[in-house]
């Protein structure tokens, strides 16, 4: 018993004191930002008949859905062209901000606007990879994302830096800004009546907003660290649990997708690989399926090595050689898909879904390449403009651990 309450009490000091695995999440948060960035500058000259007023799912339609599944969705607040070429910009340099980790938390939030408004506008655009993208873009507003890979991670470690050297650090403007109009412009619009779309997702954008001002309040005026450290282990909490449901639903994702692959006859009978390859919607490169469908054997394996892998996979989590391995499967069987299926925003955000199980060794190896590759690129960069130095500093921002505000 005493082992026991030994072991629970250093799990609950474990999640309450720290946010877990902060690489992993900065990949998750690369991995969605990029996913939905390309996505959205690839649709850019459609974007009109996607989401825009010149679709075939007319604005009044999308008003009559959306009164009753009651979806979030920005664009239902104003009608015309103006307002949706507005909406989709913001959901561009929200994208941005939130790759480059530049005032993660308040980007997050706007990621996640831009998703739901984007996607609940017109519910029959995209495929799988949308709605993984729509549950994580929840997800991430819960998480600590921006502690590493991030210009947060970056400015705070040279604020460190700064005062470790006594000297002083100016306060913070670009924050409160962000806030105070963020809070005008939704106050407005709940004042208007127009937020609509049910309570939850206001509900959940108001907290944030009052919660980013109870932080910085008490990072500015609190006398004493008590506050500050309770205001961490709640936003730790929250980012430990928000990484669990995370894993949770890339488990659920395979769990559900291989045990009714099972249930099928075309997986059982090992063919139904065959089918989407010969469907001109799913066939970029006719000459690449052609060749993938002309081996009998090749197509059982695929057929049953997916329903393989999917079903074992949560059961993988228990042990770490294995997992590492059916990861690889996983990840080069998307990458398949989106060259051979022509469904590379599927594949990528499947792709950065599973990268949440991979290693923190792994992940730190990845990133010291990057820098390394960075480092170099900017010191030929110098060399063209300047005579070369041998003893050019490296940049080695990337991988840094910071805390964001």
């Amino acid at each position: 018993m005493n082992r026991f309450s030994l072991t629970l009490s250093r799990g609950i000091a474990r999640v309450t004191g720290s946010a877990l695995g902060p690489y992993q999440s900065a990949v998750i948060r690369i991995g969605f930002a990029a996913t939905w960035l390309l996505f959205l500058l690839r649709e850019f000259t459609h974007r009109q008949d996607l989401y825009g007023p010149d679709g075939p799912w007319s604005w009044g339609l999308a008003q009559r859905l959306i009164s009753d599944n009651h979806a979030f969705t920005a664009l239902m607040w104003f009608e015309g062209r103006f307002w949706f070429e507005t909406c989709y910009a913001l959901a561009v340099l929200a994208g941005v901000a939130l790759l480059l980790g530049w005032r993660t938390r308040t980007a997050s939030v706007l990621f996640m606007v831009g998703v739901l408004s984007l996607q609940n506008r017109s519910v029959f655009v995209g495929d799988g990879g949308d709605n993984v993208l729509h549950l994580m873009s929840i997800y991430l507003v819960f998480t600590r994302c921006g502690r590493v890979w991030s210009l947060d991670a970056r400015r705070a470690a040279r604020a460190e830096a700064a005062r470790a050297r006594g000297e002083c650090v100016p306060a913070d403007r670009v924050g409160p800004a962000l806030w105070v109009v963020l809070g005008l412009a939704f106050g407005g619009v709940t004042l208007a009546g127009r937020s609509g779309g049910g309570w939850l997702v206001p509900a959940l954008l108001w907290t944030v907003w009052v919660g980013l001002g109870l932080w910085w309040a008490v990072g500015r005026w609190a006398k004493s660290p008590q506050p500050r450290m309770l205001l961490e282990v709640v936003a730790d909490v929250l980012h430990n649990g928000a990484l669990a449901v995370i894993m949770a639903e890339a488990c659920l994702i395979y769990a559900t997708a291989g045990w009714y692959k099972i249930q099928g006859s075309r997986w059982q009978d090992g063919t139904a690989v065959y089918y989407p390859l010969h469907l001109d919607y799913f066939s970029p490169w006719p000459a690449l399926a052609d060749l993938m469908s002309s081996s009998g054997t090749m197509m059982m394996i695929a057929a049953y090595g997916t329903v393989m892998v999917q079903v074992a996979f949560p059961f993988t989590l228990f042990n770490r050689r294995v997992k590492n391995v059916l990861l690889v499967l996983m990840m080069t069987e998307h990458a398949v898909i989106a060259v051979v299926l022509g469904l590379p925003f599927f594949s990528l955000a499947m792709i950065t879904a599973d990268a949440v199980f991979l290693p923190t060794a792994f992940l730190l190896l990845l990133g010291g390449w990057v820098a390394r590759a960075r480092g170099r690129l900017f010191r030929r960069g110098e060399g063209d403009r300047t005579l070369p130095s041998p003893r050019a500093p490296e940049e080695s921002g990337a991988g840094r651990v910071g805390f964001t505000a």
